[in-house]
């Protein structure tokens, strides 16, 4: 009888523990169109499936308290939404950019569809991402000035669009 040795890892430590487990010679018929062997079945002890299932659940129930008791309820959800709402005051221009933004999106995905169907134009376009990149990793990311060039350009359109400058 010869014996097979199994690592096995628990989900709370990294260490390896080695198993030694007889291997079990099994028979079974099937029919086979093959002229290979049949491999044996592997057999493992019922007790480490035990203890692995149970440390499993007891990590799957401890989770779902703590997400059961972190998530917020879907009424709590909507009456918070309806708050918004109704603080906003500009309401029309809210629906017209929301309404905007849709159809922008829906646009985009049609070109992009149109752009698709030509047989080579996908092709190329990833050729000019590919030179942009290039072009881009070499004149900002390559050397360390270009590196603080680029993060001061960075930092001055921030400054832009938040209005302190």
């Amino acid at each position: 009888m010869s014996t097979t040795v199994y690592a096995a890892a628990t989900s709370t430590s990294m260490a390896a523990t080695a198993v030694m487990l007889p291997r079990l010679p099994t028979r079974t018929t099937t029919l086979r169109c093959s002229a290979l062997p049949t491999l044996p079945a592997r057999s493992f002890s019922t007790s480490i499936k035990q203890v692995s299932e149970s440390k499993r659940s007891n990590l799957f129930q401890i989770k779902v308290s703590e997400d059961a008791s972190s998530a917020p309820d879907a009424n709590e959800l909507f009456n918070d939404l309806k708050e918004q709402w109704d603080a906003v005051e500009n309401k029309s221009t809210v629906i017209i950019y929301g309404g905007g933004g849709i159809v922008a999106i829906w646009l985009s995905s049609i070109l992009i569809g149109a752009i698709n169907s030509v047989p080579l134009l996908p092709k190329i376009m990833e050729l000019v991402g590919l030179g942009y990149t290039g072009w881009f990793v070499y004149r900002y990311l390559l050397f360390k000035s270009s590196r603080k060039e680029l993060a001061t350009d960075i930092e001055s359109i921030k400054k832009k669009i938040a209005g302190t400058e």
